[in-house]
Formats: C-alpha cells, structure tokens, sequence
C-alpha cells in the first residue's frame, strides 16, 4: 500500500514544503535586498561621476579667471573620477560592487571612459598652459565642449543603472507577489487535506460507534471506509473487521451447539416419559407376576419397549457428545 496516504506522512510532507519554502523566500527575498542596496551604492556612485564632471569643470573655469594656479582640489576631483569608473569598470570586492551587470551598461562605460581619457588631456593640456603662462582660449573650448558630451553620457549612464536597479526592484516584488500566491495555495491545499482526512477519521468514527449501539450481537456488520482513507484508518478498520468476522463465526457456532442443546434436552424429555411409562408398567407387572407365565405377548411385547428405549439411549449419548465437542470448538 502507498505510504504517501499515511497521516502522519501527508503532515510532513506539508510541513516539510512550507519549511522549505519559507527558508527559500527569506534567502532569496535577503540576497535580492542585498543586492539591490549594492546597487543603489553604484547609483551613487554614477551620480558621484556626474557631480565631479561639473565640479572639475568648474574648477577649470574658476582658475582661468582668477588666475588661481593652486590646481589642488582640480587633481583631487579627477583622481576621484579616475578611482569610480574603475570601480564600475572592474568592480570592487570590498564594497561588494560587481562588474557591469548587462553588455549594454559595459559599452555605456567604455564610451564614458574613452571621453574622460580626452577630457582628462585637456585638463593636463589646460594646467600646462597656465602654468606656462600661455593662451588657454581654446583649451577652455575643447574643455567646455568635451564637458557637455561626457556630462550627458554620465547622465545615460545613471539613467541606465538606475533603470537596472528599478528592475531588480520589481523582480523583488514580483517575487514576494509569487511566494505569497504559492503560500496561499499550500495553505488552501493543506486546509483541504485535513478537512479530507478529518473527514474520513468522523466516517470511520461514525461507523465504529454502530457496534456500540447494536444490542444483538448477531451477525455484525463490518466497517467499511472509503476508498481514499489513510492508511492508518484502513489498517485499523482492517483488525476490527478481523475481530468481528472471528465473533460472527463464535457465534454461529454457538447458535448451533445451543440447537443441539434444545434438541438433545427434547429428546432427553421424551425418553424421560417413556421411562416413566415402561416404570408404571413394570410395577404393574411386577403385582400380576404370576400370570406372566400365561402372559407370552405381554413378555414379548415389554422386550421390544426395553429394546427401543436402549435405542433411544443411545441417541441421547450421541446428542450430548456432539453438545460437548460444540462446547469445546467454542472454547478453542
């Protein structure tokens, strides 16, 4: 028989689904946050990279006309540059921050990166310059003009992992959306189950109950279940039959040596009669015993009563020895 229609097995089965399921979500749903907190760092980050494109730009523009040539905070800006573009570009393990998450973001970087390289010589282009003493007109140019084409590309470059973190955002959430509708599904499933089985526990209650209230012990009915019942039902159902199928016979038998009882008692009262009679008429003999010499019919006549009752006799032994080996089978 299927072990699966246990109790106790269909129990830890639903037990052992909802545990697993329950870890799952809280490992996923935990590493989906987690990632999705990396990548608002690297958003962050990107918009970092667009603050320090206007911030160099603006310390360019600011040194050129106030003749200022303390480029101290311009070098430290693009130092700070330089370090996240290769963070995006490479990742970092210490911050937990992973490489480009799709070729679309990777390409994005490259081009960003291939803009700051030039950008970056007409930084290096402009210092010189006006540490030289030189005209930066055209320098301030190159600069103005390679500032607005490397701010807007940093602009689709957070635009773009912005979108990506928008994603994992709802892949979070249409993941709890799906655990929740799974959850829901099991705990209808279980409820189902367990309205199943309480059921069939109420029918094989209702059915047991039936030998209680029958007040003739005559053929009892055994318990019938349905089909579907668990296993632990069936077995037990199973011994109870067992049990009331070996009364039924003890019964029978019974009933049948009781017959016997009857019938031996009857033929034990006939026989009881007839001795009586063949008494009266052996005392009324024994006063006329002296006309039995004249009297052959008469001897010949109480011969064949004497001969009947030993019959008779007879078949009484018999009955009681079939009485005693009845008494005996029961008792087995």
């Amino acid at each position: 028989m299927n072990n699966f229609n246990k109790i106790s097995v269909k129990i830890k089965l639903l037990g052992a689904l909802l545990i697993v399921l329950i870890i799952s979500a809280i490992t996923i749903t935990t590493y989906l946050n987690q990632q999705n907190i990396k990548d608002s760092l690297v958003v962050n980050l990107v918009g970092k990279e667009r603050m320090l494109t206007q911030k160099i730009a603006k310390n360019i523009f600011y040194a050129h006309y106030s003749k200022d040539n303390d480029f101290k905070e311009l070098e430290n800006a693009t130092k700070e540059f330089i370090r996240i573009i290769e963070i995006l570009c490479n990742g970092d393990k210490s911050e937990g921050i992973s490489p480009p998450p799709t070729q679309e973001i990777k390409t994005q970087l490259h081009k960003v990166k291939k803009l700051w390289e030039n950008y970056f010589h007409d930084i290096d282009e402009f210092k010189k310059y006006t540490l030289l003493d030189q005209d930066t007109t055209q320098i301030l140019k190159d600069i103005y003009k390679a500032n607005t084409i490397l701010l807007n590309e940093v602009d689709k470059l957070v635009t773009m992992y912005t979108l990506n973190s928008e994603r994992k955002t709802e892949n979070i959430k249409s993941f709890q959306h799906s655990v929740a509708f799974i959850f829901l599904a099991i705990f209808l499933y279980a409820l189902n189950k367990l309205r199943t089985i309480e059921e069939h526990v109420n029918h094989f209650m209702d059915n047991s109950k039936q030998l209680l209230v029958n007040q003739c012990c005559d053929n009892l009915q055994p318990i019938e279940l349905k089909q579907e019942s668990e296993l632990e039902l069936i077995e037990v159902s199973d011994t109870i039959n067992t049990f009331i199928h070996k009364i039924n016979i003890a019964m029978d038998h019974s009933n049948e040596a009781l017959l016997q009882s009857q019938q031996a008692s009857k033929k034990l009262e006939e026989l009881t009669d007839e001795f009586d009679t063949i008494l009266d008429e052996l005392q009324d003999r024994s006063l006329t015993q002296k006309h039995l010499n004249n009297s052959e019919d008469i001897v010949i006549q109480s011969s064949e009563e004497l001969i009947n009752s030993t019959q008779r006799l007879k078949i009484l032994k018999q009955e009681l020895e079939k009485l005693t080996k009845s008494c005996q089978n029961i008792k087995s």
